[in-house]
Formats: structure tokens, C-alpha cells, sequence
């Protein structure tokens, strides 16, 4: 029904713009920036935790630790990228916003 009347609304001619004033004033940029900071330092802890973890199963022997070692450094690796390009994505998305709520 809500999308009925969204047709609806849009066929008339009715202005359908983002509301993004009502989103300023909260701190909600600094939170999602420290957020993501925590995510990269600990994604960068883990390779490091993993890495040596790795070279250290690989010089006693180990496969199956060898094998759990570059699994952790490959999650933390991704984790690392995801968080990177998280941060972009939402730049991208406020400033490719901006210009609708300004028409």
C-alpha cells in the first residue's frame, strides 16, 4: 500500500527529497570515525598476532596451525580493507546526498 501511494505521489509531481537536517547536530560522524578506528587498530593487531602465528607453526612443523595462522591473517586483512573502504563509501554517499536535499 505504502508503495502505491509513493507511485502515486511521484506520478503528481510531488517533491520527494532527503531530510539530512535532521541528522545534523548529532554526533553521529565522530562515533561511526572512532568506530571505524577501532576496527582498523584491531584488524591491524590481529595480522600482526596472526603473522607470527603463522611464522611460528611454520618453523615448528605445524600445518594445521600454519593453516589457522594464514586463515586469521587473511580475515584480519579483509577486515582491514572492508573497514577502509567502509569509511569511503560513506563519504561518497554524504556528498553524492548533499545535492539532493539543496534542489
Amino acid at each position: 500500500m505504502a508503495l502505491r501511494s509513493l507511485a502515486a505521489a511521484i506520478a503528481h509531481g510531488t517533491d520527494v527529497r532527503p531530510d539530512l537536517a535532521a541528522v545534523t547536530g548529532t554526533p553521529m560522524p565522530d562515533v561511526v570515525g572512532a568506530l571505524l578506528t577501532l576496527v582498523l587498530v584491531t584488524a591491524v593487531a590481529m595480522l600482526i598476532v596472526s603473522a607470527a602465528a603463522w611464522a611460528l607453526a611454520a618453523s615448528a612443523g605445524s600445518f594445521q596451525g600454519v593453516a589457522k595462522a594464514r586463515a586469521g591473517v587473511l580475515i584480519a586483512l579483509g577486515c582491514a580493507a572492508m573497514s577502509g573502504g567502509a569509511l569511503a563509501w560513506t563519504n561518497w554517499l554524504l556528498e553524492t546526498g548533499a545535492p539532493l536535499n539543496q534542489g
